[in-house]
């Protein structure tokens, strides 16, 4: 029996590439050795890194309508944490402090992506319904996705990516090695964390900078409604790194597509237009700003291309479900032998007792329906179907989503959920103010189902690499999805009663606006914009026909331009950073090292940003507001967007290849 003590601590050669035929896959931690997972250090650290992440992930989100995956630097922090203390072969307690404080991400994402929406619509969201959405939703992702494990991290061995997944890996083998790692991270969260924390506290330079800051840009924004517009945040730039320039430019190439296409296009019928068009629209054409014609008519072209990526996923993943219920209609007949009892590394929980949680998670969610939520059983039952039906579907999807390209498009099927659940619901006699909270709380389940599925494919791909027993981290994930879910239910009521999702200065909450503009029309009666929902359907089935990723751009065509550009700034840095002359060591040595960076800003500028919050929210008010609006103020944006851009590409730089 392996020890701990003979641990090798390097990724065997074939860990990221295909197996051929015969081959198999030898994870860091032996199956027949017994690794430390499961201790009281391991939980209770997760439990703490799942509440801080919440927290940051929840502002991060409202703020600026991107959730990061909290994997990475958690992973980072539990490698830190480790080494300073003097923890030898931390390798499994660190993969669950990873696996239970990652539900943060994901529980966040599912949360504001949808329930801020009911705020926006003038309704009222109580913490239990925040709560328990969250942790059911959350709870059915876990459930859905484990029959689907064994596919998606051993049969697809190196034909998946898993981008995010890999990084994790690595700074969790390398903290086996040695704690750099930490320290790099606590200087750029310093930096990163304390640039944000100017922006949002003191307004010292402004947010958002825009081809506004100069005469000629104001005038072709008035006239041609053609505006360019970033975002400055460090969090955000950090963001674009990891996604990296692909698919960053990809989810540009939406956006541009929108405001440099789609908007100067319908801005051009404008002196003709006599009658104001749309649910709610009340200005013309002419007098509306481009921001105005994105959120009243180009946006809902993304919006159906989301919705058709959806579909066309499900498509493509049939062949995927079909093999995994035959799996568990095999085990719980009874068909599996005693002789093949599988290894600790592929050990899940058995079957028949997902069975009973997902029955009893179904039955609670029957229970909230009816007493917290609709009244009515007929309507809840109709609701409950929708949650399973849906979450089930989309599950691969989801998953399939993360295995490629690391980003999860919760939000665009939940976008499919709420439509799809509002015609239905109203096809059976819920409508008006109760039908659009009911379908918000579906919604919210939904899209954390989601989110958990696409998340917890993630842990459970780094648990396979290193050697983690995947019982252990399917049993422990439901606790950090609780407690993430009590975490974001506080924070959302702190950060709405601090600054509100309407009005003067409020959240952003790009994805929740959208889910509230999508749903209104269908449950009060107004026009729905069909015709732009199909020219957005047909632009996906288009954009997949020459492979190009319908998902990722029809996301970039309804997020907001100056929360896109950011990425790829961030996606070039990462370009030109690996792209610099050397040998391949000190080339992978640059990737790592601006990786670590890139963790270290969004994890310091999240944090900060909740601080921000909190200080605001306790009375402590310190925004320039008058600073802020002037030209000055824009200017000096522009001066430290260079400036952070700079560090980030100097620190990078500075990479020395690991000496063996």
């Amino acid at each position: 029996m392996q020890t701990d003590d003979t641990q090798p601590t390097s990724l065997p050669e074939n860990a990221y590439r295909e197996l051929a035929p015969g081959e198999e896959y030898k994870p860091v931690m032996s199956p027949q050795s017994k690794p430390r997972e499961v201790t009281p250090y391991s939980v209770s650290f997760g439990i703490l890194m799942a509440i801080i992440f919440s927290a940051a992930a929840a502002y991060l989100g409202l703020r600026v309508g991107q959730v990061f995956e909290a994997a990475i630097p958690i992973a980072i922090i539990a490698v830190g944490v480790g080494n300073l203390t003097g923890r030898k072969n931390m390798l499994g307690q660190n993969v669950i402090i990873q696996s239970i404080g990652a539900s943060s991400g994901v529980i966040v994402a599912g949360a504001i992506f949808t329930l801020p929406a009911l705020y926006i619509l003038g309704l009222e969201a109580q913490f239990y319904q925040i709560f328990l959405s969250s942790l059911l939703g959350g709870f059915l992702g876990i459930l859905l996705l484990i029959p689907f494990r064994k596919y998606f991290v051993k049969d697809m061995q190196g034909k998946y990516p898993f981008p995010e997944a890999t990084a994790t890996t690595e700074v969790l083998v390398s903290g086996e090695k040695k704690g750099d790692q930490a320290k790099l991270l606590a200087i750029s969260g310093l930096v990163g964390g304390l640039y944000d924390f100017v922006i949002s506290t003191f307004g010292w330079w402004t947010e958002v900078i825009s081809t506004r800051i100069a005469a000629w840009g104001t005038l072709l924004a008035d006239k041609a409604k053609l505006v360019f517009k970033v975002n400055t945040g460090a969090a955000v730039l950090g963001l674009g790194y990891i996604i990296g320039l692909k698919y960053a430019a990809i989810i540009c190439a939406g956006s541009f597509t929108v405001w440099f296409v789609l908007i100067p296009f319908i801005s051009h019928f404008a002196p003709g237009q006599t009658i104001a068009v749309g649910e709610g629209v009340q200005t013309l054409l002419g007098n509306m700003t481009p921001e105005e014609i994105f959120t009243h008519y180009a946006r809902h072209i993304g919006i159906g291309g989301i919705a058709m990526a959806g579909v066309i996923g499900i498509i493509r993943s049939s062949k995927i479900i079909r093999q995994a219920l035959g799996l568990a209609i095999s085990e719980l007949g009874g068909k599996k032998k005693v002789e093949e009892t599988p290894l600790r590394t592929q050990r899940d929980l058995s079957m028949k007792l997902i069975l009973t949680l997902l029955i009893a998670v179904l039955a609670t969610v029957l229970v909230f329906f009816q007493f917290g939520v609709l009244g009515n059983w007929f309507h809840t039952i109709v609701a409950l179907l929708i949650v399973f039906v849906i979450s089930f579907l989309f599950t691969t999807v989801a998953a399939n989503a993360i295995a490629i390209v690391g980003t999860n498009p919760v939000s665009g099927m939940t976008l499919m959920t709420l439509i799809l659940s509002s015609l239905v619901l109203v096809s059976v006699g819920l409508s008006g103010t109760s039908g659009m909270t009911a379908a918000m709380i579906i919604g919210g389940v939904v899209c954390t189902a989601l989110a958990m599925a696409g998340g917890f494919i993630t842990d459970l791909k780094i648990g396979f690499w290193l050697g983690s027993t995947p019982a252990k981290q399917e049993g422990w994930k439901f606790l950090g999805t609780a407690v993430s879910a009590a975490t974001v239910a506080g924070v959302m009521m702190i950060l709405n009663r601090t600054y509100g999702f309407v009005g003067e200065g409020a959240l952003v909450a790009p994805q929740a606006n959208a889910m509230a503009a999508v749903i209104k029309p269908l449950m009060e009666g107004g026009s729905t914009p069909w015709m732009l929902y199909f020219a957005g359907a047909a632009l996906a089935l288009i954009l997949t026909m020459i492979g190009v990723p319908a998902l990722a751009f029809a996301l970039g065509m309804f997020i907001p331009l100056e929360l896109n550009t950011p990425l790829l700034v961030g996606g070039l840095i990462s370009w030109f950073v690996a792209g610099r002359p050397g040998s391949e060591a000190q080339k992978k040595a640059r990737r790592e090292r601006g990786t670590l960076i890139a963790s270290g800003f969004i994890a310091g500028g999240a944090l900060m940003g909740v601080v921000s919050a909190l200080l605001k929210y306790f009375g402590a008010d310190w925004f320039a507001s008058g600073w802020n609006a002037s030209r000055g103020a824009e200017v000096m944006g522009v001066v430290m967007y260079i400036a952070i851009i700079v560090y980030f590409i100097w620190d990078s730089l500075r990479a020395k290849p690991e000496k063996e």
